[in-house]
């Protein structure tokens, strides 16, 4: 099968089941929403934090995947289960971190100004949720496990039964019935729980019964801790979670930031975040899809056939990007007007879904670029352009467009600054990133080995 095959079917299974992932956030919010307007809202600031968290977090295990596609290059089976097993330490240093963060929200609560009659329910929606923050990470694992080997097709299958267990009972834990009381927001963090620890199980089923895992020997006795090979794995994992929380809260503190220009700007920046972010996992899956190829060339000791992947991967995913772009300029208002009957958030929102198609382009462009630096164990260098240009330029340029004025020209007052300031600084980022790509890519293809913990 040809390089192009691989990559398209496994980016388009990992598609689906990232979409599955996603749908469970969006079923939270109708369903929460026809309960109760208390009830969305305190779903609303609840999911954020814990997305937040988890996100950021998560991106530390997303992270392990050129490790063990590396290993399956170099015909290592046994070493990959040594690894996992190894990442399972790491795994629980990172749950502790993530409960406890779910488990104390209070100065970040207050810091945010959620009003105090919310903060009650939110709480006890992120108590839950942080007992289901372990299975959570543990199935991630797993994910991550399957990608690396170009098997993802298990893992989708798991996420699409989740999903469908995931709305009856957000329903019925929501509204209540059948002698359980109603329980709001709270109700959808239950069936979270519930779901991730039967996705946990279905993994573990997997891992004991699918042929495809015995020549790795996963279940033999646990090592002590390999304090070199976790310091490989945080020297990798912790640039990428920190990056992924800087992509995060970059939206989220828009979200804030624009919250204050009123319910239209508000209401029309959250129908063009949720458009981006379902965009955005087209490059998602294409980038994990080409990182665990391009590892497992390097692994096999074939710089060339990597080579050769990168710029297929990123030929793929401007053809795609250009092609969603153009779809979602001509559609904007038709997207807009399926959100709301509201004709000022329309044509607020149709402007904004203009950014969102140039957005699209350059995220798309560094999400690729991002994974795949990775495979060569650079992981700073892109961090610290997403402090500097997303948090900088994004959020502060647009929070001075919006409401301060630059060089003369008055405060705008307006949501299109932000997107304007944050296309602008996603767009450097690509290009940063694309032409460090470049670089190292020619430089590895011409006979330098990839090292084998070093982070530019």
């Amino acid at each position: 099968m040809s390089e192009l095959k691989v990559i398209s079917r496994h980016a388009g299974t990992i598609l689906l089941g990232q979409l599955a992932v996603m749908a469970f956030g969006v079923a939270d919010t109708v369903i929460a929403g026809h309960h109760s307007d208390a009830a969305l809202a305190a779903l609303s600031v609840g999911s954020a934090l814990y997305v937040s968290v988890y996100v950021a977090l998560m991106g530390i295990v997303q992270a392990l995947l050129p490790i063990w596609a590396e290993l399956l290059g170099a015909r290592k089976q046994e070493a990959i289960g040594r690894s996992l097993r190894q990442s399972l330490y790491l795994c629980g240093l990172i749950t502790v971190a993530g409960m406890t963060a779910l488990l104390f929200p209070g100065p970040l609560l207050r810091w945010a100004q959620v009003p105090e009659l919310m903060q009650g329910e939110v709480q006890r929606y992120l108590t839950v949720l942080a007992f289901a923050f372990a299975p959570a990470l543990l199935f991630r694992i797993y994910s991550t496990f399957n990608q690396s080997l170009g098997k993802p097709r298990l893992v989708t299958w798991l996420q699409v039964i989740a999903l469908a267990a995931k709305i009856p009972l957000s329903i019925w834990l929501v509204d209540g019935g059948g002698g359980v009381a109603a329980m709001g927001a709270v109700g959808c963090a239950w069936a979270t729980l519930i779901v991730n620890y039967l996705l946990l199980i279905l993994a573990v089923v997997m891992l004991r019964s699918q042929d495809i895992y015995l020549p790795f020997k996963l279940w033999q006795r646990m090592e002590r801790p390999d304090w070199p090979q976790l310091r490989t794995f945080a020297r990798l994992g912790l640039p990428g979670g920190l990056a992924y929380l800087v992509e995060v809260t970059s939206f989220t503190l828009m979200a804030l930031f624009i919250a204050r220009l009123g319910t239209v700007a508000s209401a029309s920046h959250q129908i063009a975040a949720s458009v981006a972010a379902v965009l955005y996992m087209m490059p998602l899956s294409m980038a994990i899809a080409c990182s665990a190829r391009v590892s497992f060339w390097l692994g096999a000791s074939r710089p060339d056939y990597a080579k050769r992947v990168v710029f297929m991967g990123i030929r793929l995913t401007l053809l795609l990007a250009l092609a969603l772009a153009a779809i979602i300029s001509i559609a904007g208002p038709m997207l807009a007007g399926a959100y709301s009957s509201n004709p000022e958030i329309i044509a607020l929102a149709s402007s904004l879904l203009v950014w969102v198609a140039f957005y699209h382009v350059a995220d798309a462009t560094q999400a690729l670029c991002a994974f795949l630096l990775r495979c060569y164990r650079i992981t700073i260098t892109p961090l610290a352009l997403y402090g500097v240009l997303l948090w900088g330029l994004g959020l502060f340029g647009g929070y001075q467009l919006a409401y301060e004025g630059i060089a003369g020209h008055g405060a705008t007052q307006s949501a299109g600054s932000f997107w304007l300031a944050s296309t602008l600084a996603i767009a450097m980022v690509a290009s940063c990133l694309l032409g460090l790509l470049v670089y190292t890519v020619r430089r590895h293809s011409q006979g330098a080995r990839v090292p084998e913990a070093h982070a530019a």
